[in-house]
């Protein structure tokens, strides 16, 4: 519970920061909690080899379920895809799963042709994968997941146990050859060296979601290591972590807005966003319509400005701490 409030007061301060940075504040009505972001859209880019023109916003499923009204809950995520989001992200252990529940209803009435749906689950071997898969095809009320994700690929032992035979590869490629899964991929927050592993595989991916922000090329770089092979094999690239789960708020040397428009100035298909404030979902949506990318030059200079601060990994905590790694995955390797 301490590590949920932790991150939820991140998300908070997150919010604050962008309104006060001047995120279109005049466009995030503040003044009712309750209104809904004008429908639109957003632009989109292809997903890697899967060849799906995506929005370049996606919206976090795991701050879905804060809304503590299902029926809140339902609208929120009903407004951010007539809003033109068309990327839904989500996992198997995101609160206990009323995370795909909400989400579920949230796609029904047309919603689910919609879009483009992502969840992750912490198979590691066949057989907990499949009814991960199962659990979250009867949450998510859909007869196929579009992207099925590895999720938190951040212990040592995790490609091996994946990969191995017997392993949670095994569901992914029968899922996909029955048709309950479109594309597989993976996710991970710590260590681009346990990428490398699972890139080394055999297994031909399709997609990848990682952090990148403005501090990441300074230190253990998942940017300068691994985006460059995922753009050479086609992979899709999804961003995660852009603001750094809002610790990039303790640096002076950048804005929100500068964040989230150096990352989207690089080759990436989304930013996976965790939104659960009608502000919050404001905001981003406006920044999305309105990005222009930055020039090689400004990139330049904006990691010239946050270099110092971003050289031991301070203010990216889920890199070189357990505080964010989710509960499945501290119990499967014994931390919890």
């Amino acid at each position: 519970m301490k590590h949920d409030v932790t991150r939820r007061d991140f998300i908070r301060q997150t919010m604050m920061g962008i309104v006060a940075a001047g995120m279109a504040p005049q466009k995030i009505w503040a003044s009712s909690p309750g209104s809904i972001p004008k429908p639109g859209s957003i632009p989109k880019r292809v997903l890697g080899k899967t060849g799906v023109p995506v929005s370049i916003l996606g919206l976090g499923g795991s701050h879905i379920s804060r809304i503590k009204d299902d029926g809140e809950a339902v609208r929120f995520g009903r407004a951010a895809i007539d809003a033109g989001v068309t990327f839904l992200d989500n996992a198997w252990e995101y609160h206990d799963g009323r995370s795909e529940e909400l989400m579920g209803k949230a796609l029904q009435d047309g919603y689910r042709a919609r879009v483009f749906l992502m969840t992750k689950h912490h198979g590691r071997d066949k057989g907990t994968a499949l009814r991960h898969l199962e659990d979250s095809l009867r949450r998510l009320r859909t007869d196929v997941i579009d992207l099925w994700q590895f999720h938190e690929v951040i212990y040592e032992d995790d490609p091996k146990m994946i990969l191995a035979k017997g392993g949670g590869i095994e569901a992914a490629e029968e899922a996909k050859k029955v048709g309950k899964v479109k594309y597989i991929g993976f996710t991970g927050h710590k260590d681009p060296g346990l990428f490398l592993e699972m890139l080394n595989s055999n297994f031909d991916w399709d997609a990848v979601q990682m952090p990148l922000n403005v501090f990441d090329p300074h230190f253990r770089s998942f940017q300068e290591t691994i985006l460059p092979i995922l753009l050479k094999r086609n992979i899709g690239v999804m961003a995660m972590k852009t603001l750094t789960g809002g610790y990039l708020l303790q640096v002076e040397a950048v804005t929100p807005r500068e964040a989230l428009t150096y990352v989207w100035s690089q080759p990436v298909s989304t930013i996976v966003s965790g939104m659960e404030s009608w502000e919050y979902l404001q905001a981003n949506i406006e920044a999305a319509r309105t990005f222009k990318a930055m020039t090689a030059r400004e990139q330049k200079e904006l990691l010239a400005r946050t270099k110092d601060a971003a050289l031991t990994g301070q203010y990216e905590p889920f890199k070189t701490s357990r505080r964010f790694d989710g509960w499945v995955g501290r119990k499967l390797h014994g931390l919890d």
